[in-house]
């Protein structure tokens, strides 16, 4: 079942069980996805897989902006809100690298590019971003390898 199919099957699990959130959610994500098809021109088609990954990766990333800009206003009702918004969204989401994990990624891109300076960190971040699509946090990464670099 590809990832678009399991959306669409969950879609109309929510909307039986009147889930409000996680059906509000999933009517945004498979709103996003028919924009991102009609930016493709793909009229008459669906997603592959990374792309629909693409989708949910920017719709979180949306999530947390707000989480971050309704923290800071002092409303923390809605960061909530976005909060459990993020969470139904990175249930689609393969399993993020943390800890060793992480740690030996980078180790594998950092030997895979040669880089040794932090000036080379842009190789070793691409070459991250490329080889674990939707398994990596930027901030989180981006701070490992300055850190492994320096």
């Amino acid at each position: 079942m590809t990832l678009s199919e399991q959306i669409e099957k969950d879609y109309i699990a929510a909307y039986k069980a009147k889930e409000a959130t996680r059906l509000s959610v999933l009517r945004l994500l498979k709103t996003a996805a028919k924009n991102q098809l009609v930016a493709l021109l793909r009229h008459d088609g669906s997603l592959t897989d990374e792309e629909m990954m693409a989708v949910i990766i920017k719709q979180g990333k949306q999530r947390q902006d707000s989480i971050e800009q309704y923290t800071a206003a002092g409303r923390p009702d809605l960061a909530e809100k976005e909060a459990a918004e993020l969470d139904i969204l990175q249930s689609y989401l393969p399993k993020p690298l943390v800890g060793e994990e992480l740690a030996a990624a980078i180790e594998t891109c950092i030997a895979q590019t040669g880089a040794s300076s932090p000036k080379e960190m842009g190789k070793v971040m691409s070459a991250l971003m490329a080889a674990y699509p939707g398994r990596l946090d930027g901030k989180v990464v981006s701070a490992a390898v300055r850190q492994r670099l320096m």
